[in-house]
């Protein structure tokens, strides 16, 4: 039992310090010298980022990879209600599995008296990773004008979605309403880039510039949560 608990340990620490783009010493530090190095990284790279609970369920996770799905849906099985559906879809998103999480979706869409805003925005989400562009820009086309779109991961993807479609002029008309300050930095990056592509460099460089200095007063945790995106962001402002 303690080997499994050993393997699962080092395997968290290597899923998570390849996900976060951590330096590749720490893979090295974790295989070479087991527990320790697992400790190490914990107390260094993940107990600042997140709480004691995400720790367990990343092991949990490298344990039993779907036990969260199996378990929603026997819950779905014992109760098919609206709640217990969009539940399951979540946790199949989560797990990257796009087409059952698209599957839960559009039959918890067929309820009426629900909201349906919440569950077209991760429609917009799964159609988009599975570069159905088309379905992506078509559902977002149905709540673009409800105040929960404006300024969401939702209408990035559909300013994305756009692109891809060639429709640079309403693309960029939808990626900059992301342009928020002090946060959403990935897509900041991500629109500087898409300016830069389209030979907008005054406009990029200013989003550039505004990223940069508020990464200088962010805090150690959220500097390190942010790191590849701040040095990408520098390496760009270096090269113009």
């Amino acid at each position: 039992m303690h080997y499994y608990l050993i393997l699962a340990l080092n395997g968290f620490c290597i899923y998570h310090s390849i996900k976060n783009k951590n330096n590749y010493y720490w893979i090295y530090l974790i295989l070479f010298i087991p527990v320790v190095g697992a400790i190490i990284y914990l107390i260094t790279q993940v107990y600042n980022k997140n709480d004691v609970d995400k720790i367990q369920e990343g092991l949990t996770a490298i344990l039993v990879p779907s036990k969260k799905v199996r378990d929603l849906e026997k819950q779905l099985q014992f109760s098919d209600t609206y709640r217990n559906r969009v539940n399951l879809a979540d946790a199949y998103l989560e797990m990257e599995d796009y087409n059952n999480a698209i599957n839960h979706y559009e039959i918890a869409l067929k309820d009426r008296s629900q909201n349906k805003v919440y569950i077209i925005k991760q429609l917009i989400r799964c159609f988009y990773q599975i570069e159905d562009f088309e379905e992506a820009i078509g559902n977002s086309e149905k709540i673009k004008d409800h105040p929960d779109f404006k300024g969401s991961k939702a209408q990035f993807i559909y300013g994305l979605s756009l692109k891809e479609n060639g429709e640079i002029k309403l693309a960029e008309k939808e990626l900059r309403e992301i342009d928020q300050r002090y946060s959403n930095y990935e897509e900041r990056l991500i629109l500087a880039k898409f300016l830069l592509e389209n030979n907008k460099n005054g406009d990029a460089k200013s989003i550039l510039n505004e990223v940069y200095a508020e990464s200088q007063h962010m805090t150690k945790p959220n500097r390190r949560q942010h790191r590849t995106t701040i040095l990408e962001v520098e390496k760009l402002l270096k090269g113009m």
